[in-house]
């Protein structure tokens, strides 16, 4: 499903809802809320928004497991750290059980290993139940790369794995990141794309030729659940359809 909207601020308001929809769906089925949140500048207003009226009120926190779809390998007070930016805009604003949130980054731990970990966490949290988030929020970077599966990365051939940690050469560090595998179990993966600098990536994912080893996004088609393209004019304005 793809959704244009007339700018970011717009854009960020449909998300919130659909955060809030989720959230509200999932508690009243199982009781609980699992959302894998992104990084970046993509949900910076979505968040914001969260944390704010009328959204903070509508969200069942209580019940919300926090997860990330991938994070660079620096610490928790580190600029880069998507898990910083999201608790100081949202989960310190709101009333999320702090045993409830799992950033990725573990002191003294080599990031292989925490991959491992987290995906134990995973397995625990979703028990014998399919691993399956409720939702999941996803960026897409001009280069068509989501979560930190990059353009030409072993990790776009993982089949059975959950969490991979690996070295990104060109940005010289360790990303961790979710499998497009256990990516494509959710019940609903969210994209916010904006800016025109996404339109060339954008128009190759969704209009181009299969090429996911060039444009990782292509990976993303789940198995039962949907995927909901939030994207502003300027970065629809290579798309030939507008669905």
């Amino acid at each position: 499903m793809l959704k244009i909207f007339e700018d970011k601020a717009k854009l960020s308001k449909a998300a919130a809802e659909l955060f809030v929809q989720k959230a509200q769906e999932a508690v009243k089925q199982n009781g609980r809320f699992t959302v894998a949140l992104t990084g970046g500048s993509s949900p910076v207003q979505l968040y914001t928004l969260l944390a704010q009226l009328p959204y903070r009120e509508q969200v069942p926190w209580e019940k919300t497991f926090v997860f990330w779809g991938d994070e660079r390998w620096v610490p928790l007070t580190a600029n880069e750290n998507n898990a910083r930016m999201a608790m100081e805009i949202l989960l310190n604003k709101v009333p999320v059980p702090e045993d409830q949130v799992y950033p990725m980054w573990k002191e003294d731990t080599e990031p292989e290993a925490f991959a491992q970990q987290y995906e134990q966490l995973l397995q625990q949290h979703f028990g014998q139940q399919t691993p399956q988030f409720d939702l999941i929020l996803l960026g897409m970077g001009d280069d068509g790369h989501t979560a930190s599966l990059f353009p030409g990365t072993e990790v776009l051939h993982e089949q059975s794995r959950w969490v991979q940690a690996y070295y990104l050469e060109p940005q010289s560090m360790y990303r961790v990141t979710l499998t497009a595998p256990l990516i494509n179990q959710a019940k609903t993966i969210c994209f916010l794309t904006f800016g025109a600098n996404k339109a060339p990536a954008l128009h190759e994912v969704l209009e181009g030729e299969r090429n996911p080893e060039k444009y990782p996004s292509q990976l993303i088609q789940p198995q039962d659940g949907e995927v909901v393209w939030l994207v502003d004019e300027s970065a629809a304005s290579q798309l030939a359809e507008r669905y």
